[in-house]
């Protein structure tokens, strides 16, 4: 096997013995988005416990792609420098129709970025440089083989009763955050359940081993000959590993398209010949759907827990982390009494929107790779064919649009001479400052960016003065001379200004960012 599955150890909890005192924060799940979150709070000097009934990374490549952002994020967390030096960077997607190149795409054309637009990565990877990260963290208190089998809430606490190899014990915690993926099992035992919608659809995800020349990019294919009248994607992975998706339609059996003797012959059909290891396949069906509210009390959801969407665009994975990064600060500033408990309030409403977006892109593309008969696939077709021809249809293509952050709505001082890239809302774009990057000078609580102008003296704020180069310039400054921009600590923009702005603005801006306002 190219990746060597290696179990953690399991150690016997101290409640199993003896009572232990309350936690502030547990986590369930030990998988991407809860091992993120318990580094994101350790970073803001909250501790928390992480479950896990598994001893063991992730079995096949399941999420591969991370965006931009999600590399944003992992970098703040010590892990950025890792994943990219490992994973396989590509930025060029090309599209197919039949045996013709309808056209390809570049994400990202600009420079002055210290992340690409995307790598391929396997999650077992990602699990693994967590995992690591988290034992080496004196903050973070991760515990395999701990199942939890009952969450019982309470108005100001909860409780949480774990199964282990050596019997079953009990924690008192402030929060549980349930990161225990699509199928959370804490999502059924507080009886809920999503909404949206179920697509009659199925896809084949093989991972194959072999030797090849396929270059660094996103390859799909609508009707190829190779499978006729479905669709395929091919990805590059580290180690020589290439992930294959297959449309199967809704008819087919998932437990005889899994076998060896029928994977195969399909997958010689798209890379031509028989010299490759069969690593992982698997069959999913189409889904996007999400809970109704994300924050219940004292017990909260982030990542597949709270939402799922189709694959097709790498929003499963990099939604889950834009969670993480929208969560952390916030439980950290409620829990340091620096906010109150409606600030969560706003994890829940914000993190939906995000949700939705990311349902909508997929909904709308999961409808046009796999069209009903008549009218959906004679417009399919008929934009495909319109496409390589025409260049002001290759953006009616939808073959997944591609995970981006969304942008919040924000009512926020802004003013539109600013560039539109960095209103309010929106993640703060990264930029060169000497040596190193302007992300990287944001802080773990508010920050005031000071460009063109010195950054004012602001209470509960860090104060960073931006070396204005042309990259800084067409971010953030467009054709004005100074701005003051107001920077949350999950790299959100909460405000901007273009003169120097009094202190008691801005700081009247933190306080309502703080209470959980828009």
């Amino acid at each position: 096997m190219p990746y060597d599955y290696q179990p953690f150890p399991y150690v016997a909890p101290p409640g199993l013995t003896a009572p232990e005192p309350r936690h502030q924060v547990v986590i369930v799940g030990a998988g991407p988005i809860g091992l993120a979150m318990a580094l994101d709070l350790a970073g803001r000097g909250v501790p928390s416990v992480v479950l896990d009934d598994n001893n063991v990374v992730s079995v096949g490549s399941r999420a591969i792609c991370w965006s931009k952002r999600s590399l944003e994020i992992l970098d703040r967390l010590g892990l950025g420098d890792r994943m990219v030096e490992k994973g396989v960077t590509w930025k060029v997607g090309r599209t197919f129709h039949r045996d013709k190149e309808v056209f390809n795409f570049n994400l990202q054309p600009e420079d002055g970025h210290k992340m690409p637009a995307f790598i391929n990565l396997q999650q077992y990877y990602v699990e693994q440089f967590l995992v690591e990260a988290a034992q080496d963290n004196p903050l973070v208190d991760l515990r395999f083989k701990n199942k939890v089998v009952a969450v019982d809430r309470q108005p100001d606490h909860a409780f949480v009763d774990i199964e282990t190899p050596d019997g079953e014990y009990s924690l008192e915690t402030d929060y549980v955050l349930a990161c225990d993926g699509a199928r959370s099992p804490v999502r059924h035992m507080l009886g809920l359940d999503f909404d949206g919608e179920l697509f009659e659809e199925r896809f084949l995800i093989a991972d194959i081993e072999m030797e090849a020349d396929f270059p660094s990019q996103r390859w799909f294919w609508f009707e190829p000959t190779f499978h006729p009248g479905q669709s395929a994607l091919l990805h590059k992975q580290p180690d020589n590993i290439y992930r294959i998706d297959l449309q199967l339609g809704w008819d087919a059996d998932p437990e005889v398209e899994k076998q060896p003797d029928i994977v195969i012959p399909r997958i010689e059909k798209v890379v031509g010949h028989r010299d490759f290891r069969l690593d992982w396949v698997s069959v999913y069906t189409f889904q996007c759907r999400r809970l109704e509210n994300f924050v219940h009390g004292r017990v909260i959801f982030v990542g597949d827990s709270a939402h799922v969407v189709s694959p097709f665009g790498a929003r499963g994975g990099n939604g889950g982390l834009q969670d993480v990064d929208n969560l952390g600060w916030k439980l950290a500033a409620v829990l340091n009494d620096q906010a109150p408990g409606t600030l969560l309030d706003s994890y829940g409403r914000e993190r939906a929107f995000g949700a939705d977006e990311n349902i909508t892109h997929s909904t709308r593309a999961t409808r046009f790779m796999t069209p009903g008969d008549g009218v959906e696939r004679l417009f399919r077709d008929q934009v495909l064919a319109l496409a390589a021809k025409a260049p002001f249809a290759r953006a009616w293509v939808n073959s997944g649009r591609l995970s981006r952050p969304c942008i919040y709505p924000m009512e926020a001082p802004d003013n539109a001479q600013l560039p539109d890239i960095t209103r309010p809302g929106a993640v703060a774009s990264d930029a060169p400052q000497g040596n190193g990057w302007l992300l990287h000078s944001i802080g773990a609580d508010m920050t005031v960016l000071g460009i063109g102008c010195d950054a004012p003296d602001i209470k509960g704020a860090l104060g960073v003065t931006v070396e204005v180069n042309d990259h800084v310039r067409d971010r953030y400054l467009g054709d004005c001379a100074a701005a003051i921009y107001l920077i949350r600590p999950d790299h959100i923009i909460a405000g901007r200004w273009i003169t120097p702005v009094e202190r008691p603005a801005t700081q009247a801006r933190i306080d309502t960012v703080l209470k959980g306002a828009p």
